[in-house]
């Protein structure tokens, strides 16, 4: 717009005449002087200058918009670009659908407090037909840990779609000799989910038979960001958590303090949970769903979404998989956002439904 010619702007001619004369052409010449150096240079008046200067900028000047109005769009955003509808009616609200294309979900949490559960349901929920909320596709499942189990997925479908649900030929073993492939797969196969279990242990190399992974986290992250822009369809990666104490100077300031208010150090032996790959990771993904554990209940957290606020919802898991036990979410605020916890679970009620039983990516159809 700085470059629009005044002669286009409706102008009165005959003082458009003039700064055509002195070779002020476009609104970015008129702009960058001020009025008394414009009054000398035209030979005109205060009122006149500042006459055609509020013509100039209201023609140039972008259309204002309240923050309202932006949130609007967002959301009418969110909406349109597509989603995966885990069924868990609270989380799909949040959401503005379920699990959006085109961008990173993550989940996070302690060993057997749920995600590779929730990985399964929104498996067998991407491959079923439109008209029974899936996608009607397949799915691509990277079972890194070995904790892909396709008697439980036969279980979740079963209990879930009694109807619709048949066992034969569900799952097909194939193998990857690199990321690079999936992408190939992915058109080949008319893929619509992507599961990654987890994405610590990918990049670390501890679960791959033969030499570690080469690449540098940087490489995984621009490369799933690539594919999830590429092949338009949800990305769903699981992440570790580490312990971590609070007196390590990455705790974010902002979770400790107000402004103007002074806040009691936390005590020095407190630890808590927080998500492996470090800060660079936490930034590439879009949606971040923390998996806790506290006094014995799991919550799903919503901690962070482009469109929903701090959330948790109170879940279990059953023999279809996770259901939530209400749909209204408790609002979060402060450092209960991004802290993970695990308290009051027994070992026995984690490893309920973990059971291991392939160790390479599968292809669900």
């Amino acid at each position: 717009m700085a470059n629009k010619l005044i002669s286009e702007m409706g102008l009165p001619r005959s003082i458009a005449n003039i700064f055509a004369a002195r070779n002020i052409t476009t609104a970015k010449d008129a702009l960058s002087l001020t009025e008394f150096e414009l009054m000398e240079l035209l030979d005109v008046g205060l009122s006149e200058v500042r006459s055609a200067l509020a013509h100039i900028s209201q023609i140039v000047s972008p259309r204002y918009q309240t923050a309202l109005l932006l949130m609007e769009q967002r959301v009418q955003k969110e909406q349109s670009r597509g989603h995966l509808p885990t069924q868990l009616k609270g989380l799909d609200v949040a959401l503005c659908g379920g699990i959006p294309v085109g961008v990173l979900t993550e989940l996070v949490g302690p060993s057997g407090i749920g995600k590779t559960q929730f990985c399964l349901k929104l498996s067998l929920l991407a491959s079923l037909q439109a008209h029974y909320g899936g996608l009607g596709g397949r799915v691509i499942y990277i079972d890194v840990e070995s904790k892909f189990s396709s008697r439980r997925l036969i279980e979740i479908g079963a209990k879930s779609y009694p109807e619709i649900f048949h066992m034969k030929g569900m799952a097909q073993e194939i193998v990857f000799t690199s990321l690079q492939q999936i992408k190939v797969s992915l058109l080949q196969n008319q893929v619509k989910l992507l599961v990654i279990d987890s994405m610590a242990a990918l990049v670390s190399g501890e679960h791959e038979p033969g030499p570690p992974w080469q690449h540098p986290l940087g490489w995984h992250i621009s490369f799933i960001k690539s594919l999830a822009e590429f092949s338009r369809i949800p990305i769903v990666v699981t992440n570790q958590v580490r312990s971590q104490s609070r007196d390590e100077s990455c705790q974010y300031s902002f979770q400790g303090q107000g402004r103007g208010k002074i806040v009691e150090d936390p005590p020095k032996h407190d630890s808590h949970l927080v998500a492996a790959l470090g800060i660079h990771w936490a930034h590439a993904v879009t949606i971040r769903l923390v998996l806790e554990s506290k006094s014995g209940q799991r919550f799903m957290k919503v901690a962070k979404s482009p469109i929903s606020p701090p959330l948790a919802f109170p879940f279990n898991i059953t023999s279809s998989g996770i259901s939530l036990l209400n749909d209204d979410g408790m609002e979060l605020m402060g450092p209960e956002i991004n802290s993970i916890y695990c308290q009051g679970l027994s070992f026995g009620e984690i490893c309920l439904y973990d059971l291991p039983w392939k160790k390479t990516p599968e292809l669900i159809s």
